[in-house]
């Protein structure tokens, strides 16, 4: 499959993932993010994060497109100084596969993009 990656991506679509999540494939638009694999594909667009953590000391966010995983926010103790949702932009297209997100405890995020 070719991917203009100077074409515009809509990034309307957006995936739920709650906290302390493995593996949630982002697919489709709208809803609740489909855990296990089912659906995406290559060149499947993600935007950004919107994440809300519910502690100063939540776990990790790492995002996975079939072959690559890239820890977006290391988490930890003392990670964050207040509850305040955050934005963490992501801009890529998927290389190898469908998107999948792992989420720590204490942070849920939404991801915006656009999925197969």
């Amino acid at each position: 499959m070719a991917i203009n990656y100077h074409q515009p991506v809509d990034s309307t679509g957006y995936k739920t993932v709650a906290a302390s999540t493995t593996g949630a494939t982002l697919t489709g638009t709208g809803g609740a993010a489909v855990a296990g694999g089912a659906g995406g594909a290559q060149g499947d667009f993600l935007n950004y994060l919107i994440v809300t953590p519910t502690t100063t000391s939540p776990g990790s966010i790492a995002i996975l497109d079939g072959a690559t995983s890239i820890t977006v926010f290391a988490g930890g103790a003392s990670a964050l100084l207040s509850l305040v949702p955050f934005t963490i932009p992501i801009g890529f297209l998927s290389a190898n596969g469908a998107w999948t997100i792992t989420t720590g405890s204490g942070l849920s995020l939404i991801a915006v993009g656009q999925y197969t």
